[in-house]
């Protein structure tokens, strides 16, 4: 009877467990025109190309909730933030995101270049906020976050692409 009642339970936790929304943050990170409050302006540098997206996500800056999933922090009332945008054709490239706050925030950009929006390690580029070097897991929240002030604070990240076996910044003049 356990093993039926088990078997029965298995479909409604599969149903419980949400897939992730593209849209989850989107609305709450959106700078808008002249907002002089909590945000992160993050220029880009070492894009490989100007093809895909930019896909800019902050999270609390501890290790527990670092690059978890959108709907779980949602759901317990934790931090998350989203800008997804083109990769701008020329010129700079600089991304606004609000903040709830002045605090600090782990922080993650996602070269899509192939606009399935998953990081693929062997396509897309990678970066954080603190431009940690990389290994073969994710960051430390603490090395991948920045601290905002009441005000917009400019930080910069420098995008990763695999280069051999690791991830690692362009080499300077490609």
């Amino acid at each position: 009877m356990r093993a039926v009642a088990s078997l029965i339970a298995l479909p409604l936790l599969a149903s419980a467990t949400l897939p992730s929304t593209p849209d989850l943050g989107k609305a709450e990170g959106r700078c808008r025109p002249q907002e002089t409050g909590p945000a992160f302006l993050v220029d880009v540098q070492g894009l490989k190309d100007r093809t895909g997206n930019l896909k800019l996500e902050v999270y609390p800056a501890t290790d527990e909730d670092f690059l978890d999933d959108d709907n779980i922090l949602i759901a317990a009332g934790k931090t998350f933030r989203r800008v997804e945008v083109p990769v701008p054709k020329s010129g700079p490239t600089t991304l606004c995101v609000r903040l709830p706050g002045p605090g600090t925030y782990g922080v993650s950009l996602l070269h899509d270049r192939d606009g399935n929006r998953k990081f693929g390690w062997r396509v897309d580029g990678i970066g954080f906020a603190g431009n940690p070097r990389l290994g073969w897991s994710k960051p430390k929240a603490a090395d991948a976050s920045a601290r905002a002030g009441a005000a917009p604070t400019r930080i910069t990240i420098v995008m990763n692409y695999r280069r051999g076996l690791s991830m690692r910044p362009l080499a300077k003049g490609s």
